[in-house]
């Protein structure tokens, strides 16, 4: 059987403000991926600054961090074969107004920093960013019924 990856979002101070989160989510669950875990935390500057190290030093890391801690995030990870591939391709390029329109940053941000989601990059990234926002009592396994109407067979493994 294929494995299935997990990856991380982060849904951003600016989608709670502007009523988006349930558009955001949506989006996810329609491309067929499963969410696996989810919850709303208020950020703090210990985890920030482990999450955002690769900009510490950088002109804009303290508005950075001022903005992720302006209202809680929605911290959510989910499930599916290629699903950091998927994810990112849903999210689209870091800038809003350097996205792609039908992803999330093209449709709904026009900046860089207000860029309503964050997704991990990497299967590496992903892992070490799951275990900084969750326990592994938050995440859940489960047959979800939609399965075999999202991937083929042979993505399923059940060809091989």
């Amino acid at each position: 059987m294929v494995k299935e990856e997990r990856t991380l979002i982060i849904i951003k101070p600016d989608a709670l403000q502007r009523n988006l989160m349930g558009e955001i989510i949506g989006r996810f669950e329609r491309k067929g991926l499963k969410i696996v875990g989810m919850k709303m935390i208020q950020l703090e500057d210990v985890l920030l600054d482990e999450h955002y190290c690769q900009h510490k030093g950088k002109p804009f890391f303290e508005s950075l961090k001022k903005f992720m801690k302006s209202a809680p995030v929605t911290a959510v990870v989910l499930s599916g074969i290629n699903a950091i591939k998927a994810t990112r391709l849903i999210v689209g390029s870091t800038k809003g107004y350097e996205a792609d329109a039908g992803t999330i940053r093209g449709d709904l941000s026009v900046s860089g920093q207000a860029n309503i989601v964050h997704a991990s990059d990497s299967p590496e990234s992903a892992e070490l960013e799951i275990k900084r926002f969750f326990n592994s009592g938050e995440i859940f396994e489960y047959k979800k019924a939609d399965y075999e109407f999202v991937y083929g067979e042979e993505e399923r493994g059940e060809m091989l």
